[in-house]
């Protein structure tokens, strides 16, 4: 009853559009929640903004002053070498300063395109510009672009710094209100020039009116629309977009400007085409460096390497941003150096057009020493071959890609076997050495010390293009097959790596394994005085067993395999390499088939203290004449003695010490597996030879022979009624040896049997010889001379035990016989005969003809 009271009750309380009675409605406990959260998010809207406002407030009252000279001046950088002497400081001081009516409105409309589009429209600080940045940026999911104004740009040059770190949010209030200062003390025509008087243009120019006369050959008045866009777009990233240097990327980013300029219809259709197909190279003019010094040349490649490290780890500009830069230099050395390869006429190089790139490494701590990225020059902040240039590193290569992963990964020894022949890569393709000429059997410290070409092919291969190449990564090394990084068989004898990358691979084969990344840079103090030291990257790259087996071989290269890079009285190892031409590259340039000619040569080479890597070669080696002779090809080593010579002039003169993990034994070459060698062994078929602790061998070889008792008895007589010779013996034959009998030279009889008859028809002497054959080795031969008489009709017998110098039968090959002047004896038991007087050591007994050992031309 009550149940159904209850819902006849709901029945009529339910809500409904006839205006009978409704029920209590609840509803409003959620509207005032709805009320009270606006509220409460209105009232904090306004306290964040009463708080950001006072926060900005306190931040700008601490705003350095910013006067007429910091926004007229260049604040300039300071560069120091290792002992923190001055070298030099970069700055704007070789300026010609615009004045507001020297503008020309294409480049103000380019400039205003690409920085500032809204630049007339705020008043310092855009926060629609700062609002749409922060979008764009959102949607990319990475910086784009900026939300500075020209102003805050200006402000940043005059008192701040551009380092990353540096930008704080009370850095970026700082510069906000300094912004709204002076644009209410300057107009905007004068902030824009006072803009573009501070700009950095690459080149060691400063100033758009300077970039157009240094780089156009023109008044800045006189400029086009190409040439403005290319002003306008050079600021951002000045060393990227050199014109100079990279004119592909400088065409780039001024076709952005241009497309720009054309999306806000501040150009046609047809002035854009016409600018951008205008090439850069067609827009410049040879740069002027008659005020140019000396030391600006000298330094001029170094600098780069260190202004791309302080704009990578610290995302600064050194010849914009003011800075302390102390950085690894030698000056004396990287003068020596500058004068190495423009001034020594001793190096070789045969014309001005010829070129080369070298980098020195300090092996201890991974500092760049001195670096060269060309030779002379007709301009600074030139081309950096040593930090850029990208050509194969020919067979300087194999240590790195071949021989050290074998090392590192299969326990390969320096005595380990590998046959240089005939061959071909995977894909069918043949592989040829550089003489066209096949050594056949090879240990690997011959072949890589020989830089045979198969050998290292065939160890790749054993090794895997997998673990070759994560054996390279440790290293830095990142090669690129088919814009793939990955390795191919080919890079067995090449692959393409910078100088600088180069050194620092073998100051890692130097260091025992160890691998530091190459700095320029030790610190960088900024304009606020923060010190910012280089966070200096080492690992192990290899182990020190096999860094200290590359060494060893390496050291068999200068002087012997590379004449010019010998030093006398230094411990020193290197490698050469050398690319080659295709046939079809030689008919190309016309050079003839017997004509030595090669695109590249190179050279590196190491002290416990110094690595070095130097190449030579023409920009374009495709040219006709642009080749280099096979004594061009030495001019690494050239430059390598030069300076290995100076830098060790005053160092003590050290050694790699061996480390506990590797054994040295000697071995009998060719031997596979290897093995120890053989009583019998010859001595030019020892070698030396280095393994990691635990893979040495234990075996001995018998390649060479191994004692073998004589018989124990040989007799013969004349049976006359039968007229022939009955001889038997006896002995003591090891398992599968045979007698061999032989009559005057002949081979008579091999076999296991004690006696055999010989047919004797005629009178006269017959020389018989026995001995026993077991393997390739040979006993002692005993000898009986029978001499047949008619008078007598008997014999006359002697017998003796001798041994020769010669073959007992033509099946016996040389390969089972001793060499010559070498007599099998067995170590276990006193030979006869008398002692030497002179050595204390047994005498050697009469020479035989039975134990003849293989030479070494028939050895493996």
């Amino acid at each position: 009853m009550s149940t159904g009271s209850r819902i006849e009750r709901k029945k009529y309380n339910k809500p409904n559009k006839s205006g009978k009675k409704k029920r209590k409605n609840n509803s409003k406990r959620p509207r005032r929640w709805i009320k009270n959260t606006i509220i409460a998010m209105i009232l904090l809207f306004f306290l964040t903004i009463i708080s950001g406002a006072a926060l900005f407030g306190y931040y700008a009252s601490n705003a350095p002053k910013i006067t007429e000279e910091d926004l007229v001046g260049q604040v300039s950088s300071k560069i120091y070498d290792r002992d923190g002497e001055l070298i030099k400081e970069l700055g704007g001081q070789n300026r010609d300063l615009m004045t507001p009516d020297e503008i020309p409105q294409v480049l103000e409309d380019a400039v205003l395109a690409i920085e500032d589009a809204r630049f007339y429209q705020h008043t310092g600080v855009d926060p629609i510009r700062i609002v749409g940045s922060l979008i764009a940026n959102l949607r990319a999911g990475e910086i784009l672009q900026g939300g500075s104004t020209i102003t805050q740009q200006l402000v940043k040059l005059s008192v701040f710094s551009t380092d990353f770190q540096d930008q704080t949010l009370e850095r970026k209030a700082q510069e906000a209100w300094l912004a709204l200062q002076i644009e209410q003390e300057l107009s905007k025509d004068e902030i824009l020039t006072l803009y573009l008087n501070k700009m950095f243009y690459s080149n060691n120019t400063y100033g758009a009116k300077t970039a157009a006369q240094n780089f156009f050959g023109k008044d800045i008045s006189e400029i086009n629309l190409a040439e403005a866009a290319l002003l306008a777009g050079l600021p951002q990233a000045p060393s990227d977009y050199d014109p100079y240097s990279n004119p592909e990327d400088a065409k780039e980013r001024r076709d952005l400007v241009l497309g720009v300029m054309l999306d806000r219809e501040m150009i046609t259709e047809a002035e854009y085409n016409e600018a951008v197909n205008t090439s850069i190279e067609s827009m410049l003019q040879p740069l002027d460096d008659g005020t140019v010094q000396d030391i600006d040349f000298v330094m001029d490649s170094y600098l780069d390497v260190v202004a791309y490290e302080v704009q990578e780890n610290f995302n600064m500009n050194i010849y914009t941003d003011g800075v302390e830069v102390y950085t690894n230099v030698d000056l004396d050395a990287q003068e020596h150096l500058y004068n190495t390869v423009n001034n020594n006429s001793e190096i070789g190089f045969t014309d001005d057009e010829m070129q080369t790139a070298s980098s020195i490494i300090d092996v201890s701590t991974g500092q760049l020493v001195a670096v060269i990225g060309g030779r002379k020059q007709d301009a600074i902040m030139g081309l950096n071959r040593a930090n850029t240039l990208n050509r194969s590193v020919a067979s300087t290569m194999k240590p790195l890609s071949a021989y050290g992963p074998a090392f590192e990964y299969l326990n390969f020894s320096t005595g380990t076997l590998v046959v240089d022949e005939p061959y071909e890569y995977s894909n069918g393709a043949e592989i040829y050495n550089y003489d066209f000429s096949y050594e056949g059997n090879q240990t690997i410290r011959e072949a890589l010390a020989g830089s045979r070409n198969i050998p290292a092919l065939k160890v790749l291969q054993k090794v895997g293009l997998d673990n070759s190449y994560a054996f390279l990564q440790k290293m830095d090394i990142q090669i690129l097959n088919n814009n793939e990084k990955e390795l191919v068989e080919a890079n067995a004898i090449g692959g393409e790596m910078t100088p600088i990358q180069l050194a620092g691979a073998y100051a890692t084969i130097a260091n025992y394994g160890t691998y530091t990344k190459p700095y320029s840079v030790s610190r960088v103090v900024t304009t606020a005085g923060s010190v910012l030291e280089t966070e200096v990257v080492s690992r192990e790259a290899m182990k020190s067993s096999t860094a200290y087996m590359l060494v060893d071989i390496l050291k068999d290269v200068p002087g012997n395999f590379a004449s010019r890079s010998d030093i006398e009285g230094l411990h020193h190892a290197g490698k050469t390499g050398t690319t080659n031409y295709t046939d079809e590259q030689l008919q190309q340039l016309g050079i003839d088939a017997s004509t030595y000619a090669a695109p590249d040569g190179w050279y590196a080479g190491m002290t416990p203290q110094y690595a070095i890597a130097s190449w030579v070669g023409y920009d374009d080696p495709y040219q006709p004449g642009n080749y280099l002779t096979l004594q061009d090809t030495s001019i690494p080593q050239a430059i390598y003695r030069e300076m290995m010579t100076y830098l060790m002039q005053d160092v003590p003169v050290t050694d790699w010490q061996k480390p506990d993990t590797v054994v040295e034994v000697e071995i009998e070459k060719y031997t596979d597996p290897v093995k120890l060698p053989g009583p019998y062994t010859p001595s030019n078929m020892k070698s030396e030879e280095l393994f990691i602790e635990g893979t040495q061998p234990e075996d001995q070889s018998l390649e060479f022979g191994q004692y073998v008792n004589p018989p124990t008895s040989f007799n013969a007589s004349y049976d006359q009624e039968n007229q022939q010779i009955v001889a038997n013996w006896s002995g003591n034959l090891p398992e599968g040896a045979t007698y061999l009998l032989n009559l005057d030279g002949q081979m008579i009889y091999q076999g296991t049997d004690t006696a055999f008859a010989i047919a004797a028809p005629e009178m006269g002497s017959y020389i018989l010889r026995l001995s026993i054959v077991s393997g390739n080795s040979t006993s002692d031969t005993m000898v009986i001379e029978l001499t047949l008489t008619e008078e007598s009709s008997s014999e006359e017998t002697s017998e003796t035990s001798e041994s020769s110098d010669e073959s007992t039968d033509e099946s016996i090959s040389d390969e089972s016989a001793p060499a010559e002047g070498e007599t099998p004896t067995d170590p276990t038991t006193p030979e006869t005969g008398t002692e030497d007087p002179a050595t204390g050591q047994p005498a050697t007994p009469p020479a035989t003809d039975g134990a003849q050992a293989p030479s070494a031309s028939n050895a493996g």
